[in-house]
């Protein structure tokens, strides 16, 4: 009976142990850094057969493994600017970036402020300060970095490659540059994907893959 009692406390303490090893595990494992990804409907993945498996946002949440977690927060139409047709700010995407309470924030915004009706390189640079200052409010403070657009092959709706080139890039280095954040240069390496842009301004899978890769190029310094 004494032996029987020594094996049964055997068993346990291994028991135990290996219950106790995997809560440690568990709990040195450490939390996902993560990234909310803000734009426009080239970051929505409109035009996309399957947004919710192609849209760079997603993409990119593979390409970067467990140890990050990418939330896909483009919402179509929007603008940067407040005076805009649809202002990002006032999409429940916006919201949501506080609600989410990420590490890190990719804008990617500024296409859809080319459009005549909207552009306003005054008001542009000053919003976009303003939500940059916004974004800091959440604690701690996420790492911005922001984008260039994606080049536009073809006008669409107003969008056009003449103000991406001569007003929003301009605009968003000097914003970078006072803020000393970090920029990702969308336009420079996407210019040689016009193929797969099919409407001239959104980019297919093919496209929308490079776009992640050069997010996440940035964000790991690889």
């Amino acid at each position: 009976m004494r032996a029987f009692n020594i094996v049964n406390n055997q068993e346990f303490a291994h028991l135990f142990l290996i219950f106790f090893l995997s809560v440690a595990i568990v709990s040195c494992k450490s939390t996902p850094i993560k990234i909310a990804c803000v734009g426009d409907s080239i970051t929505e993945g409109h035009g996309l057969a399957v947004q919710s498996r192609t849209a760079y946002p997603v993409v990119l949440d593979s390409l970067l493994g467990e140890e990050y977690d990418a939330l896909n927060l483009g919402r179509s139409a929007t603008t940067l600017q407040k005076k805009g047709d649809f202002p990002y700010w006032i999409a429940k995407e916006f919201s949501s970036v506080f609600t989410f309470h990420p590490d890190i924030i990719v804008i990617k915004l500024g296409t859809n402020d080319t459009k005549p009706y909207n552009w306003n390189a005054e008001n542009f640079t000053n919003d976009y300060q303003a939500l940059i200052d916004t974004f800091l409010t959440i604690s701690p403070k996420p790492t911005i970095f922001l984008c260039y657009p994606a080049p536009v092959f073809r006008s669409n709706w107003g969008i056009n490659d003449s103000t991406v080139v001569h007003g929003v890039i301009p605009a968003i280095s000097s914003i970078a540059e006072a803020n000393n954040l970090q920029i990702i240069d969308l336009y420079k390496g996407l210019i040689d994907q016009s193929v797969n842009f099919p409407d001239g301004i959104h980019p297919n899978e093919e496209a929308a893959r490079a776009l992640a890769l050069l997010v996440a190029g940035a964000i790991t310094g690889k």
